[in-house]
């Protein structure tokens, strides 16, 4: 190993210049020789490895580094290093932005709709579980006609979840906060000045308002003015999320993975060592409510991981309302990508679209969910399109005693309602999902999960 390290050095020393020292850089450095080439280049290079992000696969490792040699070794001798170290590739650690909720018009009428109803032993707001996206969806007739309520592990990488809200607290599993590299995903951890009280009862000064811009809650006033924009443009996101995969597979567990900050940034290092925790973690299903503008190497090999040990990958289709590849809703090879229809049935303005992208579409305008505090909220982004969507992946598992792939959930999903050719296969129809799914080839398990409904039969 002596030798080979003197080898490298010549060439490194050789071939690079070195630049002026910098600010802390980060990549994600990936290697078929362990850790230990990892920590022989980052000798040579004068880096430091923070961690794996791929746990006992041990092939993926966050680096940092106060200079450029890591950059000018992608740019001119990554095939030279790579064939002496095992080094496979190298890029730059990337803050990504998700997706900012698109402007919703307003309050929906399901805000005020405070009613609570028994939603499969917990109690909700009837707009919530009665919303139109769920009638749209033909949510109740899959789970009434099949007798699903969902089954197996959906993981959401996003912003955390409210950890104790009384709809989801049931199903959520403990979850991992990669933001700090801790047990658990709470959203509260981000917040300063808001007191976390959880308190589902409303008092006679909170109702509907509109937050961050483009988001309507139940909220008083004065948080309502705490939330607006700032540190905290993102907070809420991930409760939202988790809140929509629990709408259509409600006995369905949830892994939170949090991500992101209520900032509305995370680290892509962050997204890829979640999407490896959740596979080793059973998760069964992954919503991914985010879009990067450009490919990942790192991304895309955690993919294609997840694909391997069957797990299936939903993603949302962005906001941009573009044509263009948008990850990782672009490999189309692993990952489902959803974009977003109004409750007219028609593409929503804000939504990419085209098959790079999309495979279906699916409800994404005025989503009523639940949101931190116990409350609810609305919002429109394909965000909430693609939860929707992993749900329905959740309520196969229970209609089906056998396993389910990407190309299977993917093939059910496409039974979609046809709607224009940029939405590809169509609007989900959850139903046509279900059935598609439970007529395939393969033993069935009859009621599946064998829950039968709990709530009124809206």
């Amino acid at each position: 190993m002596k030798r080979l390290s003197l080898v490298v050095a010549m060439v490194v020393l050789a071939l690079i210049v070195p630049s002026p020292a910098s600010a802390q850089n980060r990549y994600i450095v990936r290697t078929t020789g362990g850790l230990s080439s990892v920590l022989n280049l980052c000798n040579l290079l004068q880096c430091r490895v923070q961690g794996g992000l791929d746990g006992p696969v041990g092939q993926n490792f966050l680096v940092t580094s106060s200079n450029n040699l890591l950059v000018n070794l992608v740019n001119g001798t990554l095939n030279l290093v790579e064939s002496l170290l095992g080094i496979v590739s190298v890029e730059a650690d990337r803050l990504l932005p998700i997706p900012q909720p698109s402007a919703s018009g307003g309050i929906p009428s399901g805000l005020y709709d405070t009613a609570p109803v028994n939603y499969y032993g917990t109690v909700a707001w009837h707009g919530y579980a009665a919303q139109p996206a769920a009638q749209i969806i033909r949510l109740q007739d899959a789970q009434n006609g099949f007798r699903i309520s969902g089954t197996g592990i959906v993981a959401v990488i996003d912003t955390g979840v409210d950890v104790n809200h009384p709809v989801l607290q049931a199903v959520l599993l403990p979850g991992y906060d990669f933001t700090r590299n801790q047990p658990g995903a709470s959203e509260w951890l981000d917040v300063s000045g808001l007191q976390n009280d959880n308190d589902s009862s409303q008092s006679q000064e909170q109702g509907p308002v509109l937050v961050q811009q483009s988001t309507a809650a139940v909220l008083d006033q004065s948080t309502a003015a705490v939330l607006d924009g700032g540190p905290y443009s993102a907070f809420g996101h991930g409760t939202m999320t988790t809140g929509l995969v629990h709408l259509v597979a409600p006995k369905a567990q949830i892994l939170p993975l949090k991500a992101f900050s209520s900032n509305g940034t995370g680290y892509l290092s962050n997204i890829v060592a979640a999407l490896y925790y959740a596979v080793q973690h059973h998760a069964n299903v992954v919503n991914m409510s985010f879009d990067l503008t450009s490919s990942s190497p790192a991304l895309t090999q955690a993919a294609a991981y997840a694909n391997k040990a069957g797990v299936v990958l939903v993603a949302a289709a962005g906001n941009e309302s573009t044509s263009s590849p948008v990850y990782p809703a672009a490999l189309d090879s692993y990952v489902a990508g959803i974009a977003s229809t109004s409750n007219s049935d028609s593409r929503s303005s804000f939504s990419n679209f085209g098959s790079t992208d999309v495979w279906i579409a699916a409800p994404g305008e005025n989503i009523i969910s639940t949101f931190p505090g116990g409350t609810y909220a609305s919002a429109s982004g394909t965000s909430f399109s693609s939860p929707i969507t992993a749900g329905t992946v959740a309520l196969m598992l229970s209609a089906k005693s056998s396993s389910l792939n990407q190309s299977q959930a993917s093939s059910a999903l496409s039974h979609a309602i046809k709607l224009t050719p940029d939405l590809n296969h169509g609007r989900l129809d959850v139903y046509q999902a279900v059935s598609a799914w439970v007529n395939s080839s393969g033993s069935t398990s009859g009621s599946g999960s064998g829950s039968s409904c709990l709530l009124l039969c809206l």
